[in-house]
């Protein structure tokens, strides 16, 4: 950059001047990070909505121009309109602003246009060119991407949406100029955001919630609730609720500030956040932020548009996060004939595994596999979630079986000591029972197989056994389980038909097979004498330890 051109904060000063723009602390905090870190060869600027980011690098690419007539940028977009909203406002500015007025050349469209040097230089390529992610770019070369908002909720809002973005975003490894860099600019719409995957590879990261302090308190049956964070001169900001309910309460009316405490009139009876340190007060004042809340349907709308806390924009309904995690086995062990598994420090008393077949192509729905298992009090412990591809059956010249789906399914009868697998019989699963019991006889397992018809609305049946469990705290997971079905879990919709739910289906129905238990005990004088490690039906001795798995939280 030649020693006689403005800095960024200059420049942008003088075309705040011109437009008649006041400029707030947080856009000089913006502009200074753009300009330290021009030449980082990755960037994000992760900052709430509606503080003004597409507007500042906006006057950024101008001031750009302005240092070097000849430098190129593509602009990339959720779509065309988005990436071409960015590459409007800054031929806007490049026309209007004394500094770079004349610079251009004329076009007649904004999704490409030249500077008169850059043309002379090379006219191929313009200096700023606009294109939606998932358009073609085939051909296109710059000194710099920008990605402006390309994470909207319309393409993240499944996994196969996510990759094809990151597909398409990996092209541009081979559009940059060697030595050029990349700036990634927005909000997170999903857990699985590709801001927070930029930072977490290395690129120069600058985050500003619009509360620097929020702390939530989930049981609204308190009236005292601490304050975590430091009180500017804006004030402390109590919010209640979420949605067409949601209030900002105000000091006084409805609270006292004791200390580090906000001390409420009344139990609000709802969720209660508690935030400081404003980063844009004058603008997002507190009728402003009133509205907003008001108009977010749901928390992970408001943490995630707000906070930058990277979740889905709308609500889960099988929450992940609600699963508590283990990493442990289980154990069988022998004595006086009986066979007992315990699961760290708990005993359980039951199993079922689940087989959800599906044709084995490998564009099809794998076939999935679940294990669950249930202590004496009517924990539930997923323990496996497998999916299953490739042929049901590897068949010998003789006939008979040596592999395939079916033998890995005994695999897991026998390490587990299983007595029955439940399989679905909808669909091709209903030649699938003979198969396995060819099997499992093959092997001599003692292991029956029961055949099950599912009925009525999938989604519903998902719910019905998975939220129960969740909700109150039942249901556990292994961590290898969490790391196959957390994707399915936080994307699942009740209200679509057709969605990847292999693995939830399969653990639903394992976990609705699982005998509802009361977590008493119930003694006999006589010893039961069954050969298998899982108590019968009826009255009998064991001991209940109420300790959790091993490698988990307590709780």
């Amino acid at each position: 950059m030649s020693t006689d051109r403005l800095s960024l904060i200059e420049f942008a000063a003088a075309e705040y001047f011109r437009r008649g723009w006041a400029m707030p602390d947080l856009h000089a905090r913006m502009f200074d990070w753009l300009e330290d870190h021009m030449h980082a060869p990755a960037r994000v600027l992760e900052v709430f909505r509606g503080a003004g980011k597409s507007t500042i690098v906006a006057i950024t690419n101008a001031w750009r121009l302005h240092c070097n007539p000849a430098h190129q940028i593509l602009v990339q977009g959720a779509d065309d309109g988005l990436a071409v909203d960015l590459s409007r406002d800054t031929l806007a500015i490049m026309e209007g602003n004394p500094l770079t007025t004349g610079m251009v050349r004329q076009v007649p469209a904004v999704t490409q246009w030249w500077t008169e040097d850059g043309f002379n230089r090379n006219a191929r390529t313009p200096q700023l060119r606009a294109r939606g992610i998932l358009s073609r770019t085939t051909g296109v070369r710059a000194d710099e991407i920008q990605n402006d908002d390309i994470e909207v909720a319309s393409n993240v809002d499944s996994q196969p949406a996510r990759q094809k973005l990151r597909r398409k975003l990996a092209e541009q490894t081979h559009i940059l100029k060697p030595g050029g860099s990349k700036l990634f600019i927005g909000t997170p719409h999903t857990h699985d955001s590709i801001y927070e995957e930029m930072i977490a590879a290395g690129a120069e990261p600058l985050v500003i919630p619009l509360f620097k302090h929020l702390q939530r308190y989930e049981d609204g049956r308190q009236r005292r609730y601490a304050i975590n964070g430091s009180v500017g001169h804006d004030g402390v900001w109590v919010f209640t609720g979420i949605g067409k309910h949601a209030r900002l309460l105000t000091e006084d009316a409805h609270y006292a500030i004791d200390g580090d405490a906000v001390v409420l009139r009344e139990p609000p009876q709802t969720v209660v956040d508690i935030c400081t340190g404003n980063a844009w007060p004058e603008r997002f004042n507190r009728n402003e932020l009133q509205k907003r809340r008001r108009e977010c349907r749901t928390l992970n709308e408001f943490d995630s548009q707000y906070q930058l806390v990277a979740k889905p924009v709308g609500n889960i309904r099988l929450d992940p996060d609600l699963i508590r995690p283990y990493d442990c086995e289980p154990v069988v062990t022998i004595a006086n004939k009986t066979a007992v598994m315990h699961l760290g420090q708990v005993q359980i008393v039951s199993a079922t595994l689940r087989l959800d077949p599906a044709s084995g192509k490998p564009k099809s729905d794998v076939s999935a596999v679940a294990l669950v298992l249930q202590d004496a009090t009517g924990r539930l412990y997923w323990h496996r979630a497998i999916g299953l591809i490739g042929e049901l059956a590897e068949v010998s010249d003789r006939g008979e079986i040596m592999g395939g789906q079916v033998d890995e399914v005994c695999d897991l009868i026998e390490k587990f000591q299983l007595t029955r697998v439940d399989v679905e019989t909808n669909g091709i699963g209903g030649h699938v029972p003979s198969i396995l019991r060819g099997a499992i006889k093959r092997r001599g397992l003692p292991c029956a197989v029961k055949e099950v018809h599912s009925t009525g609305n999938k989604n519903r049946r998902i719910l019905s056994a998975f939220e129960p469990p969740l909700k109150s705290g039942y249901l556990w997971a292994h961590v290898s389980v969490l790391e196959v079905v957390e994707h399915q879990m936080r994307d699942w919709n009740p209200g679509i038909a057709d969605q990847p739910d292999d693995y939830l289906d399969a653990g639903a129905g394992a976990i609705t097979a699982e005998p509802v238990r009361i977590g008493k005990l119930v003694s006999s004088r006589e010893q039961r004498a069954a050969q298998g490690w899982q108590p019968a039906t009826g009255a009998h001795d064991y001991e209940l330890d109420l300790g959790e798995p091993a490698h988990a939280p307590a709780g």
